[in-house]
Protein backbone atom coordinates (compact mmCIF):
# COMPACT_ATOMS: atom_id res chain seq x y z
CA UNK A 1 0.00 0.00 0.00
CA UNK A 2 1.35 3.36 -1.02
CA UNK A 3 1.97 6.24 1.29
CA UNK A 4 -1.08 8.89 0.79
CA UNK A 5 0.73 11.93 -0.93
CA UNK A 6 0.55 15.38 0.41
CA UNK A 7 -2.21 17.79 -1.65
CA UNK A 8 -0.99 20.98 -2.91
CA UNK A 9 -3.11 22.92 -1.08
CA UNK A 10 -1.68 21.23 2.24
CA UNK A 11 2.24 21.59 0.22
CA UNK A 12 1.56 25.29 0.13
CA UNK A 13 0.20 25.85 3.53
CA UNK A 14 3.26 24.28 5.19
CA UNK A 15 5.85 25.79 3.17
CA UNK A 16 3.73 28.90 4.45
CA UNK A 17 3.76 28.68 7.81
CA UNK A 18 7.85 27.75 7.94
CA UNK A 19 8.38 30.89 5.78
CA UNK A 20 6.33 32.84 8.97
CA UNK A 21 8.78 30.65 11.32
CA UNK A 22 5.51 28.33 12.82
CA UNK A 23 5.08 24.83 12.64
CA UNK A 24 1.84 23.11 13.12
CA UNK A 25 2.75 21.57 16.80
CA UNK A 26 3.51 24.87 17.92
CA UNK A 27 7.45 24.05 18.64
CA UNK A 28 9.92 26.86 17.25
CA UNK A 29 12.32 25.55 14.73
CA UNK A 30 14.91 24.62 16.87
CA UNK A 31 12.76 22.74 19.24
CA UNK A 32 12.98 18.93 19.55
CA UNK A 33 9.67 16.83 20.69
CA UNK A 34 9.13 15.33 23.69
CA UNK A 35 11.58 12.66 24.24
CA UNK A 36 10.54 9.59 26.72
CA UNK A 37 12.54 6.50 27.40
CA UNK A 38 11.18 3.55 29.21
CA UNK A 39 12.70 -0.42 30.04
CA UNK A 40 11.13 -3.36 29.83
CA UNK A 41 11.87 -6.61 32.70
CA UNK A 42 14.98 -7.51 30.65
CA UNK A 43 17.73 -5.56 30.33
CA UNK A 44 19.10 -4.42 26.61
CA UNK A 45 15.15 -3.95 26.25
CA UNK A 46 13.73 -0.23 25.76
CA UNK A 47 11.32 1.95 23.96
CA UNK A 48 12.19 5.61 23.24
CA UNK A 49 9.32 7.96 22.34
CA UNK A 50 9.79 10.92 20.02
CA UNK A 51 6.55 12.92 19.73
CA UNK A 52 4.49 10.09 18.20
CA UNK A 53 7.18 8.16 16.98
CA UNK A 54 8.18 5.18 18.74
CA UNK A 55 11.05 2.75 18.33
CA UNK A 56 11.77 -0.27 20.05
CA UNK A 57 15.75 -1.90 20.89
CA UNK A 58 16.20 -4.96 21.74
CA UNK A 59 19.74 -6.08 21.94
CA UNK A 60 20.75 -9.72 22.12
CA UNK A 61 24.47 -11.82 22.90
CA UNK A 62 26.00 -15.62 21.85
CA UNK A 63 29.10 -17.25 21.92
CA UNK A 64 30.64 -17.18 18.11
CA UNK A 65 33.85 -17.91 16.30
CA UNK A 66 35.76 -14.71 15.83
CA UNK A 67 36.17 -13.06 12.14
CA UNK A 68 39.82 -14.86 10.56
CA UNK A 69 41.66 -11.12 10.20
CA UNK A 70 40.49 -10.01 13.67
CA UNK A 71 40.40 -13.08 16.35
CA UNK A 72 40.55 -10.97 19.36
CA UNK A 73 37.19 -8.74 18.65
CA UNK A 74 33.48 -9.51 19.63
CA UNK A 75 31.05 -8.80 16.79
CA UNK A 76 28.26 -6.22 16.35
CA UNK A 77 25.38 -6.83 14.48
CA UNK A 78 23.00 -4.36 13.93
CA UNK A 79 19.43 -4.58 12.21
CA UNK A 80 16.68 -2.13 11.36
CA UNK A 81 12.75 -3.60 10.76
CA UNK A 82 10.19 -1.40 8.98
CA UNK A 83 6.48 -3.13 9.26
CA UNK A 84 3.08 -1.97 7.89
CA UNK A 85 2.32 -1.53 11.77
CA UNK A 86 4.59 1.77 12.05
CA UNK A 87 3.18 3.24 8.26
CA UNK A 88 1.09 2.11 5.68
CA UNK A 89 3.76 2.65 3.11
CA UNK A 90 6.07 0.14 4.46
CA UNK A 91 6.01 -3.26 2.72
CA UNK A 92 7.27 -6.15 5.01
CA UNK A 93 9.81 -8.04 3.42
CA UNK A 94 11.12 -5.65 1.07
CA UNK A 95 14.22 -3.56 1.70
CA UNK A 96 13.43 0.13 0.86
CA UNK A 97 15.56 3.00 0.43
CA UNK A 98 14.90 4.36 3.44
CA UNK A 99 15.53 0.82 5.13
CA UNK A 100 19.04 0.51 3.61
CA UNK A 101 19.56 4.35 4.92
CA UNK A 102 18.78 3.68 8.10
CA UNK A 103 20.68 0.51 8.53
CA UNK A 104 24.07 1.68 6.98
CA UNK A 105 23.14 5.06 9.27
CA UNK A 106 23.12 3.12 12.06
CA UNK A 107 26.22 0.88 11.53
CA UNK A 108 28.53 4.18 10.45
CA UNK A 109 27.26 6.09 14.14
CA UNK A 110 27.86 2.89 16.14
CA UNK A 111 29.89 0.83 15.01
CA UNK A 112 32.58 3.20 12.98
CA UNK A 113 32.74 5.21 15.99
CA UNK A 114 33.94 2.71 17.78
CA UNK A 115 31.30 3.40 20.99
CA UNK A 116 31.64 -0.37 22.24
CA UNK A 117 34.74 -1.63 23.07
CA UNK A 118 34.62 -4.75 20.93
CA UNK A 119 37.94 -6.39 22.52
CA UNK A 120 36.22 -6.58 25.64
CA UNK A 121 33.43 -9.09 24.38
CA UNK A 122 36.58 -11.85 23.69
CA UNK A 123 36.20 -15.18 25.42
CA UNK A 124 39.09 -16.95 23.86
CA UNK A 125 41.43 -15.59 21.33
CA UNK A 126 40.24 -16.93 17.79
CA UNK A 127 37.95 -19.18 19.41
CA UNK A 128 34.75 -17.91 21.20
CA UNK A 129 33.80 -14.09 21.12
CA UNK A 130 31.06 -12.68 22.37
CA UNK A 131 28.27 -11.35 19.10
CA UNK A 132 25.89 -8.61 20.33
CA UNK A 133 22.87 -8.39 18.31
CA UNK A 134 20.83 -4.76 18.02
CA UNK A 135 17.43 -5.25 16.59
CA UNK A 136 15.03 -1.93 16.34
CA UNK A 137 11.57 -2.32 15.60
CA UNK A 138 9.97 0.93 14.21
CA UNK A 139 6.08 0.98 16.10
CA UNK A 140 5.18 4.32 14.87
CA UNK A 141 6.55 6.56 12.15
CA UNK A 142 5.24 10.44 12.61
CA UNK A 143 8.59 11.75 11.39
CA UNK A 144 13.01 11.79 12.18
CA UNK A 145 13.00 8.02 12.50
CA UNK A 146 16.58 8.13 12.36
CA UNK A 147 17.07 10.60 15.12
CA UNK A 148 14.84 7.86 17.14
CA UNK A 149 16.58 4.97 16.15
CA UNK A 150 19.54 6.21 17.25
CA UNK A 151 18.65 6.95 20.54
CA UNK A 152 16.60 3.65 21.27
CA UNK A 153 20.15 1.41 20.09
CA UNK A 154 22.60 3.27 22.12
CA UNK A 155 20.19 3.21 25.38
CA UNK A 156 19.65 -0.41 24.33
CA UNK A 157 23.44 -1.11 24.37
CA UNK A 158 24.17 0.81 27.69
CA UNK A 159 21.11 -1.06 29.27
CA UNK A 160 22.24 -4.21 28.51
CA UNK A 161 23.47 -6.66 30.52
CA UNK A 162 25.70 -9.91 29.30
CA UNK A 163 26.40 -13.18 31.33
CA UNK A 164 29.50 -13.84 32.93
CA UNK A 165 31.68 -16.31 31.77
CA UNK A 166 34.99 -18.42 33.17
CA UNK A 167 37.87 -20.33 31.14
CA UNK A 168 39.68 -23.41 32.89
CA UNK A 169 42.24 -24.46 30.28
CA UNK A 170 39.95 -25.14 27.10
CA UNK A 171 36.46 -25.44 29.10
CA UNK A 172 34.02 -22.24 29.10
CA UNK A 173 31.82 -21.90 31.14
CA UNK A 174 28.65 -19.39 30.90
CA UNK A 175 27.04 -18.24 34.45
CA UNK A 176 23.45 -17.55 34.64
CA UNK A 177 21.78 -14.87 36.64
CA UNK A 178 21.28 -16.08 39.35
CA UNK A 179 24.72 -17.56 39.78
CA UNK A 180 26.82 -14.90 38.78
CA UNK A 181 25.42 -10.96 38.06
CA UNK A 182 25.47 -10.33 34.94
CA UNK A 183 28.00 -7.99 33.15
CA UNK A 184 27.20 -4.38 31.05
CA UNK A 185 28.84 -3.71 28.04
CA UNK A 186 32.18 -1.26 27.95
CA UNK A 187 30.33 1.78 26.32
CA UNK A 188 32.96 4.78 25.34
CA UNK A 189 30.94 7.36 23.97
CA UNK A 190 27.15 7.72 23.37
CA UNK A 191 26.58 8.79 19.77
CA UNK A 192 23.69 10.89 18.82
CA UNK A 193 21.94 11.48 15.43
CA UNK A 194 20.25 14.71 15.07
CA UNK A 195 18.51 15.33 11.65
CA UNK A 196 17.75 18.97 10.24
CA UNK A 197 14.94 19.36 7.44
CA UNK A 198 15.72 22.43 4.85
CA UNK A 199 12.92 24.35 2.91
CA UNK A 200 13.42 26.56 -0.24
CA UNK A 201 16.86 25.31 -1.03
CA UNK A 202 18.37 25.78 2.17
CA UNK A 203 16.69 29.22 3.30
CA UNK A 204 14.71 27.61 5.92
CA UNK A 205 16.02 24.95 8.88
CA UNK A 206 14.23 23.00 11.31
CA UNK A 207 14.98 20.85 13.67
CA UNK A 208 13.23 17.50 14.51
CA UNK A 209 11.10 17.29 11.18
CA UNK A 210 7.62 15.38 11.40
CA UNK A 211 6.29 13.19 8.86
CA UNK A 212 4.20 16.52 6.72
CA UNK A 213 7.32 18.19 6.77
CA UNK A 214 9.40 15.51 5.81
CA UNK A 215 7.35 15.45 2.52
CA UNK A 216 7.54 18.95 1.40
CA UNK A 217 11.37 19.76 2.63
CA UNK A 218 13.90 19.54 -0.19
CA UNK A 219 16.79 17.73 2.03
CA UNK A 220 17.96 16.60 5.15
CA UNK A 221 21.18 16.98 7.45
CA UNK A 222 21.99 14.15 9.95
CA UNK A 223 25.31 14.56 12.51
CA UNK A 224 26.19 12.51 14.88
CA UNK A 225 27.85 13.73 17.52
CA UNK A 226 28.31 12.79 21.19
CA UNK A 227 28.67 14.99 24.29
CA UNK A 228 32.61 15.97 23.94
CA UNK A 229 31.46 17.60 20.53
CA UNK A 230 32.98 14.69 18.32
CA UNK A 231 31.50 14.75 15.39
CA UNK A 232 31.05 10.59 14.57
CA UNK A 233 29.19 10.65 11.31
CA UNK A 234 27.47 13.09 8.74
CA UNK A 235 25.52 12.72 5.97
CA UNK A 236 23.47 14.74 3.50
CA UNK A 237 20.73 13.56 1.15
CA UNK A 238 18.10 15.48 -1.25
CA UNK A 239 20.58 17.08 -3.72
CA UNK A 240 20.51 20.74 -2.11
CA UNK A 241 23.98 22.94 -1.52
CA UNK A 242 24.99 23.65 1.60
CA UNK A 243 27.37 26.64 1.91
CA UNK A 244 30.16 26.33 5.32
CA UNK A 245 28.26 28.44 7.26
CA UNK A 246 25.10 26.29 7.76
CA UNK A 247 26.90 22.93 8.10
CA UNK A 248 29.08 24.79 10.96
CA UNK A 249 25.70 26.20 12.70
CA UNK A 250 24.07 22.51 12.22
CA UNK A 251 27.16 21.45 14.34
CA UNK A 252 26.88 23.85 17.37
CA UNK A 253 23.00 23.60 17.47
CA UNK A 254 23.98 19.36 17.66
CA UNK A 255 26.28 19.94 20.16
CA UNK A 256 23.38 21.51 22.33
CA UNK A 257 20.69 18.56 21.89
CA UNK A 258 23.16 15.77 21.67
CA UNK A 259 24.45 17.42 25.72
CA UNK A 260 20.64 17.51 26.21
CA UNK A 261 20.08 14.16 25.62
CA UNK A 262 22.85 12.86 26.55
CA UNK A 263 21.99 13.85 30.35
CA UNK A 264 18.07 12.65 29.70
CA UNK A 265 19.76 9.23 28.98
CA UNK A 266 22.22 8.70 31.85
CA UNK A 267 18.89 10.13 34.40
CA UNK A 268 17.31 7.14 32.89
CA UNK A 269 19.56 4.47 33.21
CA UNK A 270 20.25 5.81 36.87
CA UNK A 271 16.58 5.52 37.71
CA UNK A 272 16.07 1.64 36.65
CA UNK A 273 19.28 0.54 37.92
CA UNK A 274 17.87 2.17 41.12
CA UNK A 275 14.42 0.70 41.32
CA UNK A 276 15.89 -2.62 40.17
CA UNK A 277 18.16 -2.93 42.91
CA UNK A 278 15.38 -1.44 45.46
CA UNK A 279 13.13 -4.54 44.20
CA UNK A 280 10.68 -2.20 43.28
CA UNK A 281 8.02 -2.31 40.13
CA UNK A 282 9.88 -1.72 37.00
CA UNK A 283 8.98 -2.92 32.87
CA UNK A 284 6.42 -1.38 30.43
CA UNK A 285 3.67 -1.98 32.50
CA UNK A 286 4.60 0.11 35.06
CA UNK A 287 5.57 2.82 32.50
CA UNK A 288 1.67 3.47 31.48
CA UNK A 289 0.29 6.88 33.30
CA UNK A 290 -2.19 5.82 35.71
CA UNK A 291 -4.62 8.36 34.36
CA UNK A 292 -5.41 6.27 31.38
CA UNK A 293 -7.61 2.96 30.48
CA UNK A 294 -4.78 0.28 29.89
CA UNK A 295 -2.94 1.13 32.90
CA UNK A 296 -2.02 -1.93 35.58
CA UNK A 297 -2.18 -0.35 38.86
CA UNK A 298 -4.91 2.35 40.66
CA UNK A 299 -4.36 4.36 43.55
CA UNK A 300 -5.01 2.89 47.02
CA UNK A 301 -7.94 4.54 49.00
CA UNK A 302 -7.90 4.17 52.69
CA UNK A 303 -10.99 2.53 54.54
CA UNK A 304 -11.63 3.28 57.97
CA UNK A 305 -12.78 -0.35 59.76
CA UNK A 306 -12.85 0.99 63.04
CA UNK A 307 -16.09 1.10 64.68
CA UNK A 308 -17.73 -1.22 62.41
CA UNK A 309 -20.29 -3.08 64.34
CA UNK A 310 -21.55 0.28 66.23
CA UNK A 311 -22.11 1.57 62.49
CA UNK A 312 -24.01 -1.67 61.06
CA UNK A 313 -26.66 -1.64 64.67
CA UNK A 314 -27.22 1.86 64.03
CA UNK A 315 -28.13 1.38 60.15
CA UNK A 316 -30.51 -1.84 60.88
CA UNK A 317 -32.11 0.72 63.40
CA UNK A 318 -32.88 3.53 61.17
CA UNK A 319 -34.15 1.30 58.82
CA UNK A 320 -37.68 0.22 58.14
CA UNK A 321 -39.01 -3.43 59.36
CA UNK A 322 -40.02 -5.96 56.66
CA UNK A 323 -43.02 -6.51 55.77
CA UNK A 324 -44.85 -9.18 56.98
CA UNK A 325 -47.63 -9.95 54.68
CA UNK A 326 -46.71 -12.13 51.57
CA UNK A 327 -48.25 -11.96 48.41
CA UNK A 328 -51.09 -14.36 47.37
CA UNK A 329 -50.90 -15.35 43.57
CA UNK A 330 -53.29 -14.47 41.29
CA UNK A 331 -54.64 -16.45 38.63
CA UNK A 332 -55.67 -14.07 35.69
CA UNK A 333 -56.44 -17.05 32.73
CA UNK A 334 -54.76 -20.82 32.74
CA UNK A 335 -51.00 -21.02 32.46
CA UNK A 336 -50.47 -17.45 33.45
CA UNK A 337 -50.05 -16.10 37.21
CA UNK A 338 -49.06 -12.83 39.48
CA UNK A 339 -47.73 -12.73 42.94
CA UNK A 340 -47.29 -9.86 44.00
CA UNK A 341 -48.73 -6.01 43.69
CA UNK A 342 -47.80 -4.72 40.08
CA UNK A 343 -49.38 -4.12 36.84
CA UNK A 344 -52.65 -7.43 35.77
CA UNK A 345 -50.44 -9.19 33.04
CA UNK A 346 -52.03 -8.93 29.61
CA UNK A 347 -49.44 -11.52 28.41
CA UNK A 348 -51.61 -12.66 25.24
CA UNK A 349 -53.65 -10.11 24.60
CA UNK A 350 -53.59 -8.66 20.94
CA UNK A 351 -52.71 -5.15 20.39
CA UNK A 352 -54.56 -2.70 18.87
CA UNK A 353 -52.75 -2.40 15.76
CA UNK A 354 -52.61 -6.87 15.68
CA UNK A 355 -56.69 -6.33 16.35
CA UNK A 356 -57.15 -4.12 13.14
CA UNK A 357 -54.92 -6.15 10.92
CA UNK A 358 -57.10 -9.76 12.13
CA UNK A 359 -60.32 -8.06 11.80
CA UNK A 360 -59.69 -6.87 8.33
CA UNK A 361 -58.32 -10.56 7.56
CA UNK A 362 -61.47 -11.78 8.38
CA UNK A 363 -63.41 -9.38 6.31
CA UNK A 364 -61.54 -10.47 3.24
CA UNK A 365 -62.27 -13.64 3.84
CA UNK A 366 -65.95 -13.38 4.41
CA UNK A 367 -65.77 -11.21 0.82
CA UNK A 368 -63.90 -13.70 -1.18
CA UNK A 369 -66.28 -17.17 0.34
CA UNK A 370 -69.21 -14.79 -0.77
CA UNK A 371 -67.81 -14.37 -4.15
CA UNK A 372 -67.02 -17.82 -4.96
CA UNK A 373 -70.35 -18.67 -3.98
CA UNK A 374 -71.83 -16.16 -6.72
CA UNK A 375 -70.02 -17.44 -9.70
CA UNK A 376 -70.51 -20.72 -8.88
CA UNK A 377 -74.48 -20.42 -8.51
CA UNK A 378 -74.55 -18.18 -11.80
CA UNK A 379 -71.99 -21.11 -13.47
CA UNK A 380 -74.56 -23.72 -12.34
CA UNK A 381 -77.47 -21.74 -13.64
CA UNK A 382 -75.97 -21.04 -17.26
CA UNK A 383 -74.83 -24.50 -17.44
CA UNK A 384 -78.59 -25.78 -16.54
CA UNK A 385 -80.01 -23.41 -19.37
CA UNK A 386 -77.65 -25.01 -21.94
CA UNK A 387 -78.23 -28.26 -21.32
CA UNK A 388 -82.12 -27.50 -21.53
CA UNK A 389 -82.05 -25.98 -24.61
CA UNK A 390 -79.37 -26.99 -26.87
CA UNK A 391 -79.67 -31.06 -27.55
CA UNK A 392 -76.63 -32.94 -27.60
CA UNK A 393 -76.15 -33.68 -31.97
CA UNK A 394 -74.07 -36.79 -32.50
CA UNK A 395 -72.72 -36.55 -36.62
CA UNK A 396 -70.63 -39.57 -38.22
CA UNK A 397 -69.41 -38.73 -41.32
CA UNK A 398 -69.55 -42.18 -42.69
CA UNK A 399 -72.88 -42.77 -41.43
CA UNK A 400 -76.46 -41.83 -43.42
CA UNK A 401 -78.21 -40.88 -40.05
CA UNK A 402 -78.34 -38.94 -37.25
CA UNK A 403 -79.04 -39.94 -33.39
CA UNK A 404 -80.10 -36.98 -31.41
CA UNK A 405 -79.94 -37.93 -27.72
CA UNK A 406 -81.72 -36.15 -24.73
CA UNK A 407 -79.23 -35.71 -22.16
CA UNK A 408 -79.91 -37.40 -18.99
CA UNK A 409 -81.01 -35.44 -15.42
CA UNK A 410 -77.95 -34.28 -13.65
CA UNK A 411 -77.66 -35.38 -9.74
CA UNK A 412 -77.64 -33.07 -7.22
CA UNK A 413 -74.73 -31.32 -6.09
CA UNK A 414 -73.30 -30.45 -2.87
CA UNK A 415 -71.71 -27.33 -2.26
CA UNK A 416 -67.65 -27.61 -3.33
CA UNK A 417 -65.66 -25.97 -0.90
CA UNK A 418 -64.69 -22.25 -1.94
CA UNK A 419 -60.62 -23.06 -2.46
CA UNK A 420 -62.17 -26.03 -5.10
CA UNK A 421 -64.37 -23.68 -6.67
CA UNK A 422 -61.74 -22.33 -9.36
CA UNK A 423 -60.72 -25.90 -10.68
CA UNK A 424 -64.33 -27.05 -10.43
CA UNK A 425 -65.37 -24.25 -13.39
CA UNK A 426 -62.24 -25.46 -15.07
CA UNK A 427 -63.29 -29.13 -15.24
CA UNK A 428 -67.34 -28.40 -16.33
CA UNK A 429 -66.04 -26.11 -19.34
CA UNK A 430 -63.51 -29.06 -20.42
CA UNK A 431 -66.56 -31.45 -20.41
CA UNK A 432 -69.03 -29.06 -22.23
CA UNK A 433 -66.35 -28.63 -24.46
CA UNK A 434 -65.86 -32.45 -24.89
CA UNK A 435 -69.53 -33.43 -25.12
CA UNK A 436 -70.09 -31.24 -28.09
CA UNK A 437 -67.67 -33.08 -30.22
CA UNK A 438 -69.20 -36.70 -29.17
CA UNK A 439 -68.31 -39.32 -31.41
CA UNK A 440 -68.04 -43.50 -31.46
CA UNK A 441 -64.22 -43.24 -30.39
CA UNK A 442 -65.15 -41.13 -27.37
CA UNK A 443 -64.51 -43.36 -23.77
CA UNK A 444 -68.03 -41.51 -22.68
CA UNK A 445 -69.82 -43.25 -24.60
CA UNK A 446 -70.50 -46.94 -25.27
CA UNK A 447 -72.49 -49.62 -27.89
CA UNK A 448 -76.05 -50.51 -26.80
CA UNK A 449 -76.52 -54.16 -28.28
CA UNK A 450 -80.29 -53.93 -28.50
CA UNK A 451 -79.74 -51.45 -31.07
CA UNK A 452 -78.38 -51.20 -34.23
CA UNK A 453 -74.70 -50.66 -34.95
CA UNK A 454 -75.50 -46.68 -35.52
CA UNK A 455 -76.78 -46.09 -32.30
CA UNK A 456 -75.47 -45.62 -28.90
CA UNK A 457 -76.31 -44.56 -25.80
CA UNK A 458 -75.10 -41.98 -23.54
CA UNK A 459 -72.57 -43.36 -20.80
CA UNK A 460 -72.05 -42.12 -17.08
CA UNK A 461 -72.42 -37.87 -18.04
CA UNK A 462 -70.55 -37.03 -14.67
CA UNK A 463 -66.92 -38.36 -13.24
CA UNK A 464 -66.22 -38.15 -9.86
CA UNK A 465 -63.71 -35.23 -9.51
CA UNK A 466 -61.62 -35.21 -6.25
CA UNK A 467 -63.08 -32.63 -3.62
CA UNK A 468 -66.14 -32.78 -5.03
CA UNK A 469 -69.50 -35.00 -4.33
CA UNK A 470 -70.61 -34.57 -7.81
Amino acid sequence: MKATPVSNCERRFLLRAIEERKRLDGRQCYDYRNVRISFGTDYGCCIVELGKTRVLGQVSCELVPPKPNRPTEGILFFNVELSPMAAPGFEPGRQSDLLVKLNRLIERCLRNSKCVDTESLCVVAGEKVWQIRLDLHVLNHDGNIIDAASIAGIVALCHFRRPDVSVQGEEVTVYTPEERDPVPLSIHHMPICVSFAFFQQGTYLLVDPSEREECVMDGVLVIAMNKHREICTIQSSGGIMLVKDQVLRCSKITAVKVAEMTELIQKALENDQKVRKEGGKFGFAESIPNQKITAFKMGSAAVDTNNVEEQAEEIIAKADPPSEVFAKPILHTPGTAQIGEGIENSWGDLEESEREEAAEEEGESEATAFECQTVETEETSTMSETKKDEPIVLSDSEEEEVVILEPQELPKKTRAPASCSRNHNRWKRRRRKESRNLSPANPLFYSDPDVNDTEYSCGPAWVSCPGFNC
